[in-house]
């Protein structure tokens, strides 16, 4: 239902932009559509969230003004767009989706992808 994908090793001070491709079919169920991130040995992170039927985002202090979520409603598919990259931006990156409107964290989110990972070398 929910597919993420390009990830890649990325220099320090480079960009990248991940996609999160969903089933149309689950869409309409969706209150809100996030990114996490997970590096080895270290909890899942919130990165940030998008309010599907609102466009309304939010983000973690860490990513914020660096990242940016957006979509593209035609092909049912939200982006990560992630500039200034950092070696601590270093993890597998998951896309999630929840009908609950409020949720941030990601135990309130139900559906998830698979992850794709992203490396930043210094």
């Amino acid at each position: 239902q929910l597919q993420a994908s390009g990830g890649g090793l990325v220099q320090a001070g480079g960009s990248l932009t991940l996609s999160c491709e969903a089933s149309s079919a689950r869409t309409g169920m969706w209150a809100v559509m996030g990114w996490f991130r997970q590096a080895p040995g270290k909890e899942r992170e919130f990165v940030g969230r998008f309010l599907w039927n609102h466009g309304r985002t939010g983000y973690s202090d860490s990513v914020r003004g660096r990242f940016t979520i957006s979509r593209d409603n035609s092909k049912n598919t939200m982006y990560l767009q992630m500039n200034s990259l950092i070696p601590e931006d270093t993890a597998r990156y998951y896309c999630a989706s929840s009908s609950v409107a409020s949720a941030w964290h990601w135990s309130e989110f139900e559906y998830w992808g698979q992850g794709t990972l992203v490396t930043v070398s210094s």
